[in-house]
């Protein structure tokens, strides 16, 4: 995780040490699929019906075999269309092997859309990301259809380490996620937000290995659920992500220290046996991790804990040593009149970055 609240670390620690102690996380991949959902409008509303009909019928091979004609790993899973007037938007699915997939997908759907066009010659791409995806943004159809890894966690927590560990109760950790999480949430509108702090574990994971962090606004889509097992002796919590965006391969995954911590998770790069498989494992991560953070803070909030607990671990003093925070050694140089002088705004950065 690379994050800079301190409690974070801390928390999520003490939310894997309970699920550890009840047997560790089982994960489930329920789908795998990156979208692009291009705007193209046509003459008329009857010609974007008949194109919609095209697309769902008779055309779906056609733009298939165009579509993975593209990619040896790129392998089209569904197309889903809507219409607005006169224009068509068709979100393309799919498979994207370890890569998170967003330029492989946007190379597919543009051969696709040549190839459409041979069918319909008065059709006009309005742009090749229609907001039908949806990359980045918040949107209902990530958390109803999916994007990307859409994953389910499970696990177990005896009441003792509910109680030893995580200083609560079953009862009382039950009642709270239904009030906070699923009532509250509710209360103010969310999509996909029926959770503590999902978007905080996630987007710390995301920094550590590369990943696009603008995605975490789509990719912390969650629910948290939790309820009493074991004739309410111990806890069962579950947790659904339905649109976790990630690749092992490309992007920042290639930085040295990204790609340090996914060799150390043992996913680094493609899986030639198994493609996808590298990129599907870290999803599981992220899901189980998730699941430790919102157990934590949870059980925080239950004890009366959360104040406490942030002033105990939050960073009150920085962590560069003070010798690279601009001392006499330090480069902190700007232009000014031809003579190099000291700036206060390079004061924090470490020596090797001045």
């Amino acid at each position: 995780m690379a994050t800079a609240e301190g409690t974070l670390v801390a928390s999520t620690s003490r939310g894997c040490k309970a699920l550890n102690a009840g047997g560790g996380v089982k994960t489930v991949i329920t789908k795998d699929g990156m979208t692009r959902g291009p705007a193209i409008e046509f003459p008329s509303v009857s010609e974007a019906a008949r194109a919609m009909a095209w697309i769902q019928g008779e055309g779906y091979d056609e733009l298939r075999e165009a579509f993975e004609s593209t990619s040896r790993f790129a392998r089209l899973r569904d197309i889903k269309v809507a219409v607005a007037g006169r224009t068509v938007f068709a979100r393309f699915a799919t498979a994207t092997g370890d890569a998170m997939g967003m330029n492989m997908i946007s190379k597919g759907t543009e051969k696709a859309l040549e190839t459409m066009r041979g069918e319909f010659p008065g059709m006009e791409v309005l742009a090749l990301s229609g907001n039908y995806c949806t990359d980045k943004k918040p949107a209902a159809i990530n958390w109803i259809e999916g994007r990307g890894k859409s994953v389910l966690a499970e696990a177990v927590v005896p009441g003792s380490v509910v109680s030893g560990v995580l200083k609560t109760s079953v009862e009382a950790l039950c009642r709270l996620n239904v009030k906070k999480n699923l009532v509250g949430s509710a209360m103010a509108g969310s999509v996909g937000g029926f959770n503590a702090h999902a978007a905080n574990i996630l987007t710390a994971v995301f920094l550590a290995t590369g990943q696009d962090p603008a995605q975490n606004v789509e990719s912390s889509n969650c629910i948290t659920l939790m309820e009493p097992t074991n004739d309410g002796q111990d806890l069962l919590v579950t947790i659904t992500m339905p649109s976790i965006e990630v690749g092992t391969v490309g992007g920042g995954t290639v930085l040295s220290p990204q790609e340090s911590v996914l060799e150390m998770l043992g996913i680094r790069g493609a899986n030639h046996e198994r493609p996808g498989a590298n990129a599907q494992q870290l999803a599981r991560i992220i899901a189980a991790a998730v699941m430790a953070g919102e157990l934590s803070l949870l059980s925080a909030l239950a004890a009366g804990h959360l104040i406490k607990a942030h002033m105990a671990h939050n960073r009150s003093a920085p962590a560069t040593p003070a010798s690279s925070r601009g001392g006499e050694g330090g480069l902190l140089v700007k232009a000014k009149e031809g003579v190099v002088v000291k700036t206060e705004a390079v004061a924090s950065l470490p020596p090797y970055s001045k």
